[in-house]
């Protein structure tokens, strides 16, 4: 398996996850989550997956600053429903670095690690799609992404609908894969502190 270059540049997003710590699954339970897991889970990259965990890591550093955000102990709220437009793949990455999840998660062990009851779609946010919670502190912020600024080339709306239907040549295909990385590659690199195009609001 080979990932574009750039994937490695990218942010990290570094948590505490007790549970991980209990079992041994990682030294002192601190992991770190890369662009290239979500990539995995999500068996693609494009600009809404790295937006989802550019927002995801914005939101963390917001809420702790420069303390470890601790995984199994956030609330994730989005905007829309569960079945509208992206929102599953936004939720799966949030879901990947926070632990959080609807009803499907961990149980937990004697009462602690629970994971379930903690993400929630449809849900009245005022200014973001996504926001986060501490379960600690009862802290929250909203996040959203406005990519305005972080265009395509214009030359993939003349080639996706060629590649889609299979008519695409070697050489366009080529071309259509490495114009849509590249959008990715300048969100990732260039704009992911860019609070003009990955937005908190507290």
């Amino acid at each position: 398996m080979r990932f574009p270059d750039f994937y490695a540049a990218a942010p990290v997003i570094r948590l505490r996850d007790p549970l991980a710590d209990l079992l041994g699954a990682a030294e002192g339970g601190i992991i770190d989550y890369r662009y290239e897991d979500a990539v995995r889970l999500a068996g693609h990259s494009c600009p809404t997956v790295a937006a989802a965990f550019l927002m995801t890591r914005a939101a963390l550093a917001a809420l702790h600053g420069d303390a470890l955000p601790v995984r199994g102990e956030i609330r994730v709220d989005l905007a829309e429903a569960r079945d509208t437009g992206v929102a599953g793949v936004i939720a799966s990455i949030a879901t990947l670095v926070t632990g959080a999840t609807a009803d499907t998660g961990f149980r937990g062990l004697a009462g602690r690690f629970n994971r379930r009851d903690k993400l929630f779609f449809g849900q009245p946010l005022t200014q973001g799609s996504l926001r986060f919670t501490r379960l600690d502190t009862g802290a929250a912020v909203e996040a959203g992404a406005d990519l305005s600024s972080v265009g395509g080339d214009p030359h993939l709306g003349e080639l996706m609908p060629l590649c889609l239907a299979g008519q695409a040549t070697a050489a366009q295909q080529q071309e259509f894969r490495t114009l849509w990385q590249e959008r990715v590659r300048r969100l990732l690199l260039e704009h992911a502190d860019d609070p003009q195009v990955i937005r908190v609001f507290r």
